[in-house]
């Protein structure tokens, strides 16, 4: 082994790390633990394979160096076996004349790399070292996904920080009661995740949980919807429809974008909280439903009833139980623990097996502001998945939003006497500007759905 560069190109990921050197010639092993040793290595070695397998089942090893070609146990057989024995443990190989066939077998094998002799200190160091930063990768996201599964194993939504567990606990805890619940929040901080799990920790479960978006229909379209109809009720109406609070009696019915209501479609779902009853749109006939009514909106209710937008006897029906969920700028541990769920499941959808983020990567992740919340990570992850090339998701497939390290932002100056519709048309904007005309984007940000983007632009 050559001694004329004793330096590491990089630096080794921890003075923790432990190398087990193989090798039957004593003077090249002495030099290799001596190298190693002195850049801050734990260094063990073993004369030959049957040796390294017994200190493989007694120590915590981190990587083997080993030689292929040995008395008693050659590299090959010390690599198939010990990666049974250890299967986080890293292997490199070290090659002679006549040897590289081998040295390719034992990659094929499981082994991260080779180095061919005579060799310097700075190669074997970097090959060592760049083994070492895979083994710790794959140990950092192992314990992600342990965690990650603690977690799954106790509840049905994803995040560890105090901010979720507390609304969660407070999911639980009103799940098995007949309370409606408003969930508010961000758009995309996962408010109809929450719905579902409360329908699920009810004693609700095994009847129907029926969903409406407020936001997606017109008025007229949203009460047929709602309330069901006869035929010949409006122009169209063919045959009878059975209404969303007829399909969810006895179960839960999940009113998503509650804010976007129309005042008389308010009136109206006011009467059934109220009274438990209803009738189909053309008809005359009294129905009943008792349903466990859950409402969700990103929009600010009060100040909707302060402007008249919203009536204040429906909020006070709806709000009866409020869970806030946070947005997940405020919850940043649960940000690499999501992203490894997500890396999961598309994974599983794209037939790939990536092993999880380099450290570069989940930095980027952390610093991110997330202003689409869990929704944008989501669709980043998915992306990921789908341009990584490597055995991690790394930096150069990350959107380049997330590489900036927060959000694009723009200050907005409203001088002292502009009005409030001046102010708000500003902002929109401004916001529009910031997203490049990304309506959908743009609405997440501000809190408020497409459709009102699309009619206040109207």
């Amino acid at each position: 082994m050559s001694t004329d560069d004793r330096q590491p190109t990089t630096q080794p990921p921890g003075p923790q790390a432990r190398v087990l050197v193989v090798d039957d010639e004593p003077e090249l092993c002495r030099a290799l633990g001596k190298l190693l040793a002195r850049n801050g290595y734990d260094v063990l070695s073993a004369g030959d394979g049957e040796e390294a397998l017994r200190l493989l089942r007694q120590e915590e090893i981190h990587l083997v160096l080993t030689d292929l070609v040995m008395p008693k146990m050659g590299g090959l057989d010390l690599l198939k076996t010990g990666k049974v024995l250890s299967p986080h443990t890293e292997f490199v190989v070290i090659t002679g004349h006549g040897t590289i066939e081998a040295a390719v077998d034992a990659m094929k094998l499981g082994a991260y790399d080779f180095v061919e002799k005579p060799f310097t200190s700075a190669v074997t160091l970097k090959t060592v070292d760049k083994a070492l930063e895979r083994q710790r990768l794959q140990a950092e996201n192992l314990e992600l996904r342990r965690r990650l599964e603690e977690v799954q194993g106790t509840h049905d939504i994803i995040g560890n920080s105090d901010i979720m567990r507390r609304s969660m606990e407070t999911a639980r805890q009103v799940a098995s009661s007949t309370a409606t619940v408003l969930l508010t929040g961000e758009s995309g901080t996962g408010k109809e995740v929450f719905a579902d799990a409360i329908h699920r920790w009810s004693d609700r479960h095994d009847r129907s949980m029926v969903k409406v978006s407020c936001a997606a229909l017109p008025e007229t379209l949203l009460e047929a919807e709602l309330f069901g109809y006869e035929p010949g009720a409006f122009t169209g109406a063919v045959g009878r429809r059975t209404g969303r609070f007829e399909m969810a009696h006895k179960g839960t019915l999940f009113l998503d974008e509650v804010g976007e209501m129309s005042p008389t479609t308010q009136v109206k779902l006011l009467r059934v909280i109220q009274e438990g009853t209803f009738e189909r749109l053309g008809s005359s006939t009294t129905r009943s439903a008792a349903v466990r009514l859950l409402a969700a909106t990103n929009s600010d209710l009060q100040a909707q009833v302060q402007r008249g937008q919203f009536r204040e006897d429906l909020y006070y029906r709806l709000n009866v139980i409020n869970i806030e969920l946070p947005a997940l700028r405020h919850r940043g541990e649960d940000v690499v623990l999501l992203a490894n769920f997500f890396l999961q499941v598309y994974n599983q959808k794209n037939s790939k097996d990536l092993g999880g983020f380099t450290r570069e990567a989940i930095e980027a992740l952390s610093r991110h502001s997330w202003p689409g919340n869990v929704r944008e990570l989501e669709n980043c992850i998915e992306r990921c998945v789908v341009l990584s090339k490597g055995p991690f998701v790394d930096v150069d497939v990350l959107p380049p939003t997330v590489l900036a390290g927060e959000a694009r932002t723009q200050q907005v100056v409203i001088p002292v006497g502009t009005s409030l519709r001046q102010a708000e048309q500003l902002l929109l904007d401004a916001t529009l500007r910031s997203t490049d005309g990304d309506k959908d984007t743009a609405a997440r940000i501000l809190g408020i759905t497409s459709r009102t983007i699309y009619r206040k632009l109207k």
